[in-house]
C-alpha cells in the first residue's frame, strides 16, 4: 500500500466509529475537497465521487480486483471479488449461471413468493413489527438459503452467520504500522466461518456423488472434467461472500425502501397501491441508501492518476459506491428520498467485470418480498414513537423498522 504524506487533519482523524455511524458528511466533503485520498483509519485510498468509481470500476486494463485487508481476513483468498484473469473467470462462471435474469425468472417466483407468505402472516395479525428482524432479513437470508441449497440451516443462524461475517468484514481499522487496530474483532466472523463449514462439508460430500439442482451442488460440479469436482477450498472463500454480501443485500434493501418511502408518505401510499411502482421504488432505495456501501476495492497494476491523485501501481483504493450515489454533479439533492426522480443509473451494484453477480436476483427478491408485504397489510404506518437508525460503512441498512397497523 502506498503511504502518503500530509494528509489533512479532517481526513487523518476520521475514526471507524464515525464512519459505521454517518458516513455521509465525511463522505461530502471528500467529494468536495479530495475525491480521491488515503485515509489512514482505513490503511488505503477512497474514491468518493461517481466519476472516479466509474472510472476505476470500468478500465480492466489497468485495475485488478482486490480487497480490503479485513475482508481478505474474512473471507479468504481467492474469492469472487478478489480474483482476477482466468481465476475469476471460473469463480464467476461457477455462480452466474443461476443468477442470470432469464434464469431467475424461470425460478424466482416460487422460490421467493411463499417465503415472503409465510413471514409477513406470522405476524399480520399482531397489528406491530420490527420489519427489519421479523420480514426483511428473514425473507432475505431464506431466498438465498434455499437457493444455495441450505434448507436444513434455519434463518435465525443464517442472520446469525451473517451479522457475524459482517462484524469481521468491517473491522478495518488499522493502527498506524498498518496493523488490524482490534484483532479481537474477527472472532465473530471465525466462529462463523467454522459453523458453516461443519454444516456445509457434509453436505458438499453429499453432492459430490449425488448432484441436485441446488446453487451449491453446480458449483461443485459445472465447468469440471466428467467424474471431477471443484476443490471444497476454491468454493468456500466464495460461498463466505455470499452468504454475507448476498444474504443482506436484498434485506437491506427492502427495509430502506420501505424508509425512504416513509420519508415521503404520499409516495408511499402510491406505491401501496399501485405494485407496478414497486421496482421504481427499489431503484431509488438503492441509490439512497446502497446496501453495499463501501465494500469493493481495486489495485492499479501501473502508475496512473485519478481526479487529480497519483496513484503509483499497487495503490488499493476502495470504491464508495454509497457516496458515489450522492453525488450532486449526477443528482439534485441527493440525499432526499424521490420516487420521481430523473432515472439517472445509479452503482449500487457496481461496475465493470467485477459488477455484482446478483443483481437480478437481489432486486427481484425485494420486489416480491415487498409486493406481499404491502398487499397482506396495506395500511401499514411507521412507528412515530421510535426512531430509524442506519448502521454501517461497508455494509449499511436500518437496523430496526418498528411499524404499526389497525387489525
Amino acid at each position: 500500500m502506498t503511504a502518503v504524506t500530509e494528509t489533512p487533519a479532517w481526513i487523518a482523524e476520521i475514526t471507524m466509529a464515525e464512519l459505521e455511524k454517518n458516513p455521509y458528511p465525511f463522505y461530502e466533503r471528500l467529494r468536495r475537497e479530495a475525491p480521491v485520498a488515503f485515509v489512514p483509519a482505513l490503511g488505503l485510498h477512497i474514491a468518493s465521487t461517481r466519476a472516479a468509481c466509474q472510472e476505476i470500476g470500468s478500465q480492466s486494463d489497468i485495475w485488478d480486483g482486490v480487497i480490503s485487508p479485513a475482508g481478505g481476513r474474512t473471507f479468504g483468498h481467492p474469492n469472487v471479488l478478489n480474483a482476477n484473469g482466468p481465476e475469476h473467470d471460473e469463480l464467476r462462471g461457477m455462480v452466474d449461471p443461476a443468477l442470470q435474469p432469464s434464469e431467475v425468472d424461470r425460478y424466482v417466483d416460487k422460490l421467493v413468493r411463499p417465503i415472503a407468505k409465510r413471514y409477513v402472516e406470522a405476524f399480520e395479525n399482531d397489528g406491530h413489527a420490527d420489519l427489519v428482524a421479523q420480514f426483511c432479513e428473514p425473507v432475505s437470508v431464506r431466498a438465498l438459503g434455499d437457493l444455495m441449497g441450505l434448507q436444513s440451516v434455519s434463518s435465525d443462524k443464517l442472520r446469525e452467520w451473517f451479522h457475524k461475517l459482517n462484524v469481521s468484514f468491517t473491522n478495518a481499522a488499522v493502527d498506524e504500522n498498518g496493523e488490524f487496530a482490534n484483532p479481537d474483532g474477527f472472532i465473530p466472523g471465525d466462529e462463523a466461518r467454522a459453523e458453516i463449514r461443519a454444516v456445509l462439508d457434509p453436505l458438499l460430500d453429499k453432492w459430490t456423488v449425488e448432484p441436485d439442482d441446488s446453487a451449491l451442488s453446480h458449483w461443485l460440479h459445472d465447468g469440471m472434467p466428467e467424474g471431477q469436482t471443484r476443490d471444497r477450498e476454491k468454493i468456500y472463500p466464495t460461498v463466505f461472500v455470499f452468504l454475507l454480501g448476498a444474504m443482506q443485500e436484498p434485506g437491506h434493501a427492502m427495509a430502506s425502501t420501505i424508509a425512504g418511502l416513509w420519508s415521503r408518505p404520499e409516495q408511499f401510499e402510491r406505491v401501496v397501491d399501485d405494485p407496478k411502482l414497486i421496482r421504481r421504488a427499489i431503484t431509488e432505495s438503492l441509490r439512497w441508501t446502497s446496501p453495499i456501501w463501501s465494500a469493493v476495492a481495486r489495485v492499479n497494476k501501473v502508475d496512473t492518476t485519478v481526479a487529480g491523485t497519483f496513484l503509483p501501481a499497487g495503490s488499493v483504493v476502495m470504491l464508495s459506491y454509497g457516496s458515489a450515489n450522492h453525488d450532486g454533479n449526477a443528482y439534485d439533492a441527493p440525499s432526499d428520498y424521490d420516487l420521481d426522480r430523473a432515472p439517472v443509473p445509479h452503482m449500487a451494484f457496481g461496475a465493470g467485470k467485477h459488477g455484482c453477480a446478483g443483481t437480478y436476483f437481489a432486486s427481484e427478491v425485494c420486489r416480491i418480498g415487498l409486493e406481499e408485504l404491502f398487499e397482506t397489510i396495506p395500511n401499514l404506518e411507521r412507528d412515530e414513537t421510535k426512531g430509524i437508525d442506519f448502521w454501517g460503512w461497508g455494509f449499511r441498512g436500518p437496523v430496526e423498522l418498528h411499524a404499526n397497523w389497525e387489525v
